[in-house]
């Protein structure tokens, strides 16, 4: 929120004219949706926010969207905020700003978001980046737990996977649960060994 504050302040001043808004996440509901109402209906021109906007914001006049520091968020995060902009008939654009110099693979993130908007591509990469983390846990990333699957290389098998314990599930009930503790177990002592 600190430098979003700083940098609206320092617009304010370059650009006296213009009539600036700032929103971040300590900003009570109430005023938020008082701000995002200005900036809706043509009452604010230029809107400075933290990432809070990364999501549930529809604005279909908004047409420039400038991040600071891109190199410091994830190819998820850069896709939804990029996805506020371009919602309407004006022509838009999306500005990444970094610091250099760039690791490995903030490059590759920001190579990513120059080269495509599909946003299962970009998903894809994410998760080649990221790894999965961890399904049921609260790792958000890092490389899988699975000693034998690849997420990107089984999709298909994954899929049949999920399909036949959905049958065996739906067909045969009493089978399943002696099946899973089965496979946790043998899951548990495969991943310690």
């Amino acid at each position: 929120a600190q430098a979003a504050t700083s940098r609206a302040e320092a617009l304010k001043s370059e650009l006296p004219e213009l009539r600036i808004a700032l929103l971040h996440g300590k900003i009570v509901p109430a005023e938020k949706d008082k701000i995002m109402s200005a900036f809706r209906s043509g009452e604010v021109d230029v809107l400075v926010a933290t990432t809070v906007i990364e999501v549930g914001v529809d604005v279909p006049e908004a047409s420039l969207m400038v991040i600071e520091n891109a190199e410091r968020l994830g190819l998820s995060q850069l896709h939804q905020l990029r996805g506020r902009v371009g919602r309407g008939d004006r022509q838009s654009v999306c500005l990444l700003m970094y610091q250099a110099p760039l690791g490995n693979m903030a490059k590759e993130r920001l190579a990513t978001m120059r080269q495509t908007t599909d946003g299962f591509a970009i998903a894809q990469k994410d998760l080649e980046l990221r790894g999965p983390g961890e399904l049921l846990g609260t790792r958000q990333s890092g490389a899988p737990q699975f000693r034998i699957a690849d997420l990107a290389r089984d999709r298909a098998l994954l899929t049949a996977v999920q399909y036949t314990a959905d049958k065996l599930l739906r067909d045969h009930p009493d089978s399943a649960a002696p099946l899973v503790a089965r496979w946790v177990r043998a899951g548990l002592a495969f991943s310690h060994a």
